[in-house]
């Protein structure tokens, strides 16, 4: 019988935190949960969850993933809590962690995620950082699984800035050994940090691909992807980024080069006519309100393994 394995590592704040074998164990088990054959309950436990970054789909995700698990959680909202009036993270930290059995973490900084994750005794989940989003990572293959099985045969395209969603597709493409092309304009590539930990991680260095041309990126690619040009926070940089994003749009023209059976990927909210057109967003190619509830089942799967 399919089992959660507890993870080596007891916290999830990067895909580098897992293994090959941990990640492809979590896919099986949202798999499962997902088709209902799974059924694991973690009675009486409590995930806590501080979000400094609003959310839709990670904060409803995670409290229907802990419902189903027999659990609870509980809003740890900054702007009602001592945490938004400048309490140590070290000391919120100690504190939770007598209260809680994990923490979900939404954030801007990976240091202050990294903080509590040194502080607290109980695991600590990246829900979102500046830097990665690496549970976004594992409902995305999660969803190319299930199109496709084999990850080998897959060329996975991203098309947009090289921000927090496309390093956590890169370290997870290097895990599964998956080929990964970023096509974003001059000045929004990924960090330069990320794509040499995921160069020391591919076995074939080949397959990660950075490019300023939309076009060769995704010309035979099964899986397109792509993202909102302005993250939170850069609300002040959203007029030069539209303009710098020019031609970036997946498009009907663009999703023709790719590979005829390739599917749509974004992970919301989506700007409808600057990233992706409404024909893309609602075609018979898109699989993005899939892999948008596909975040239930990874995060359910993800949280058996943490608490087991």
């Amino acid at each position: 019988m399919l089992k959660p394995n507890k993870l080596v590592n007891s916290n999830f704040l990067s895909c580098l935190d897992v293994s090959v074998e941990e990640v492809l164990n979590i896919l099986n088990l949202a798999q499962n949960f997902k088709n209902k054959t799974l059924n694991i309950k973690f009675k009486d436990k409590v995930l806590g969850l501080i979000f400094d970054k609003s959310s839709t789909r990670t904060r409803v995700s995670f409290q229907v993933a802990m419902s189903r698990l027999g659990g609870t959680t509980i809003d740890l909202n900054p702007n009602t809590s001592q945490i938004g009036r400048g309490e140590p993270i070290k000391d919120t930290a100690r504190v939770l962690s007598r209260y809680c059995d994990a923490l979900a973490i939404r954030t801007f900084k990976q240091s202050d995620l990294e903080e509590y994750a040194n502080w607290s005794s109980k695991p600590v989940i990246n829900a979102l950082t500046d830097l990665e989003h690496p549970c976004q990572a594992l409902a995305d293959f999660m969803t190319i699984k299930e199109e496709f099985i084999d990850f080998t045969k897959v060329v996975l395209t991203f098309v947009g800035d090289g921000n927090n969603v496309a390093n956590s597709l890169i370290l997870c493409g290097a895990l599964l050994d998956v080929e990964v092309r970023i096509a974003c304009p001059k000045g929004y590539e990924p960090n330069p940090l990320i794509l040499k930990k995921a160069n020391e991680i591919y076995v074939n260095k080949n397959l990660l691909k950075v490019t300023n041309d939309p076009y060769s990126a995704v010309s035979g690619a099964n899986v397109l992807y792509t993202d909102v040009w302005s993250s939170m926070g850069e609300e002040s940089l959203q007029d030069k980024k539209d303009n710098d994003f020019s031609g970036f749009t997946i498009n009907s023209d663009l999703v023709s080069k790719a590979d005829k059976d390739a599917i749509i990927l974004h992970c919301l909210p989506a700007y409808r006519s600057k990233e992706i057109t409404d024909e893309v967003i609602d075609s018979k190619s898109s699989r993005i309100f899939e892999q948008a509830e596909n975040r239930m089942h990874v995060q359910q799967a993800l949280l058996s393994c943490l608490l087991s």
